[in-house]
């Protein structure tokens, strides 16, 4: 058996980026050959994706890249927030993010397709795996196309624990960041109120109606109330209608009006929304890491 030096795990480490036994096991499994020693932990690196894959990635970093008249906003899951501030994982988001707006691929499995310097995106999420234990996961994307008339702007809110996309209609970028911010931080259904669904707007009719009978209210004066109180909820969900949160005294809609421009669209991406957080039994979870 060849023996390994110091010097050779070193090398390795700084190569693959594991830890120091997994280095030493690779090598001594290809008696210090340094090239098949690094395929034997890509390969296994393929392993314990796999073997994590069943677990619950809900913390992470949503993203925004802009392209020209293309933009992306993106959302990659890890497992702890402690992963989520390393650059390692931080440049895996950064490089998809740019990747997704520049290629524009239809759907997330065609985005790990997508080529990179170390093979293809796919590639560079199993190699993160890999040297930080967790599962990592491309959630979602989004890529928006704007016209030469439009503006994009983009607003990251706690290290990307939200990122908001707005396009606009004229105005300017510098506007649209403004508006971005304000969706990243009142979290808007709609763009207007003409966008909410005749459904939903009929259901909410029917349970304030209903809400306002079981107060007592006399029922010659109930519509006038519910005509009320729904546009109070329209005001609520709908972007142009809330009250700018850098000026409450005006609009969204007359913020960007003010700058000549009208909002367009926007996406919001909440980190881990939607994902049922899993509480593991603590003495589970450490069997479990001594399993892997």
């Amino acid at each position: 058996m060849a023996k390994i030096s110091a010097a050779q795990v070193k090398e390795l480490r700084d190569k693959t980026g594991v830890g120091m036994m997994d280095a030493k096991k690779a090598l001594v499994e290809t008696e210090g050959d340094m090239e098949k020693a690094v395929d034997v932990l890509r390969e296994k690196g393929v392993a314990k994706a796999e073997k994590k894959s069943g677990r619950v990635a809900a913390e992470g970093i949503a993203a925004v890249a802009i392209k020209d008249n293309k933009a992306a906003i993106v959302e990659i899951n890890c497992e702890t927030d402690s992963v989520a501030s390393t650059d390692k994982f931080k440049n895996l988001v950064t490089e998809v993010a740019d990747k997704v707006a520049e290629e524009e691929p239809a759907s997330v499995d065609d985005a790990l397709a997508l080529k990179t310097a170390n093979g293809t995106v796919k590639d560079d999420v199993i190699e993160t795996t890999q040297v930080t234990g967790e599962k990592i996961s491309l959630r979602r994307f989004q890529v928006v196309e704007k016209g030469a008339d439009q503006s994009f702007g983009s607003y990251i809110h706690n290290g990307g624990q939200i990122a908001a996309l707005v396009v606009l209609d004229g105005a300017d970028s510098a506007t649209a960041k403004d508006v971005a911010m304000h969706v990243a931080a009142i979290n808007p259904e709609y763009v207007n109120r003409e966008q909410v669904p005749a459904d939903r707007l009929a259901h909410e009719k029917d349970v304030l109606v209903k809400e306002a009978l079981n107060e007592g209210k006399p029922e010659k004066i109930v519509e006038k109330m519910v005509e009320g109180r729904l546009n109070k909820w329209l005001s609520e969900i709908s972007l142009d209608d809330q009250e700018f949160v850098k000026d409450s005294d005006q609009t969204v809609a007359h913020f960007v009006e003010s700058k000549g421009g009208k909002v367009s669209s926007f996406i919001r991406f909440e980190v881990g929304e939607g994902i049922e957080k899993k509480a593991d039994n603590f003495i589970d979870e450490v069997m479990n890491q001594i399993k892997d």
